[in-house]
């Protein structure tokens, strides 16, 4: 696929204006390319433009992102609901399996904002924390939207109120809408998975108010 068609698809994927297609489409291709750092000015490296150029994109674009992962999501999940064929072939009794996972990115830089010292199982890492949640339906992974988490300090720089990673966990769990993503199921047939981190009371009651 040449680059002309690729841009095409990414526009038809995700809903923006012509003037952001080009830097979405140059974004894309840098994140895919092998890399040591994904940095802006890398990025800008990459495409053999300025560094502003992705800084004014990924600034003030975040809802496009959100939107678009959204959309995609729902209409993946939708055609994967239709022909479910349960997760282990009538041996488990779920349908359908929702995974709660954190990911630890490193810091690009010494000065990076929002990052924290994290004990993350084989030692401590300094970086950017994201809660991942995927929908496993058949044999497939389908991301939705992920949680960042925000250090102390990152949310009172904002004007944001403080919650820990458990309790914004819990929150995502009791408002997800999985009838857009899935239509009509049963509740039962659902399970949650994650590590022993997410042993919390708040989860837990998050999950069984979902029945």
């Amino acid at each position: 696929m040449n680059y002309s068609k690729f841009s095409n698809w990414i526009s038809k994927q995700i809903k923006a204006s012509r003037l952001l297609n080009p830097v979405i489409t140059a974004y894309i291709i840098f994140l895919m390319a092998s890399s040591r750092k994904h940095t802006l000015t890398a990025a800008a490296r990459f495409s053999g433009s300025s560094k502003s150029r992705f800084h004014y994109f990924l600034k003030g674009n975040s809802e496009v992102a959100v939107y678009a992962l959204s959309e995609l999501s729902k209409k993946q999940a939708r055609q994967f609901a239709k022909i479910n064929k349960e997760l282990s072939t009538s041996k488990l009794p779920w349908n359908i399996a929702i995974s709660v996972d954190a990911t630890i990115q490193n810091r690009s830089s010494l000065h990076t904002e929002n990052s924290k010292r994290f004990n993350h199982g084989k030692g401590f890492v300094v970086g950017h924390q994201w809660t991942n949640i995927v929908l496993h339906i058949n044999d497939k992974v389908i991301p939705l939207p992920p949680i960042v988490f925000n250090t102390k300090k990152y949310c009172k720089q904002i004007g944001s109120q403080y919650q820990t990673e458990n309790t914004r966990v819990a929150e995502y769990l009791s408002q997800l809408s999985l009838e857009e993503y899935i239509g009509p199921h049963a509740p039962e047939k659902v399970v949650v998975l994650a590590d022993s981190g997410y042993d919390d009371q708040k989860i837990q009651k998050a999950i069984a108010g979902r029945k």
